[in-house]
């Protein structure tokens, strides 16, 4: 499975792998990262890969992670989108955007490595919310 992570900020990301990197076994699969600075480098990446899941900061900097995923939804993304806002306000953004799921910081690495989990075994092309 490979997992896009979208942050400007390199502890961000590794936090975010370090929290996603067991469900692999879960899955029985290698969970594969790929990386990206700004909103712009991961809408390329995410066209270009094809990652199942996108987990972006909302501070990714450049094209952040709203318009990210409004421009992957635009684009027919597949993949789960999760977004990690800052503040409960920009809920109704993540909404707006087209994310599957966020979660306000400081985030639980047990809920969110739970939810990608659910999300990636969603076959049917359901998209869930969580508040």
């Amino acid at each position: 499975m490979k997992v896009l992570l979208v942050s400007p900020d390199a502890t961000s990301r590794e936090l975010v792998r370090l929290a996603v990197r067991g469900i692999g076994r879960r899955l029985g699969e290698e969970v594969i990262f790929l990386e990206a600075s700004d909103g712009e480098r991961g809408l390329r990446l995410a066209l270009e890969r094809r990652p199942q899941v996108v987990i972006a900061d909302e501070i990714a900097s450049r094209a952040g992670a709203f318009a990210l995923a409004k421009d992957l939804r635009q684009e027919g993304f597949p993949g789960a989108i999760v977004i990690l806002l800052e503040r409960r306000q920009d809920v109704w953004l993540a909404r707006w955007s087209g994310a599957d799921a966020w979660f306000v910081r400081p985030v639980d690495p047990f809920e969110l490595a739970d939810r990608v989990l659910e999300l990636v075994g969603v076959t049917d092309g359901a998209r869930e919310e969580t508040a």
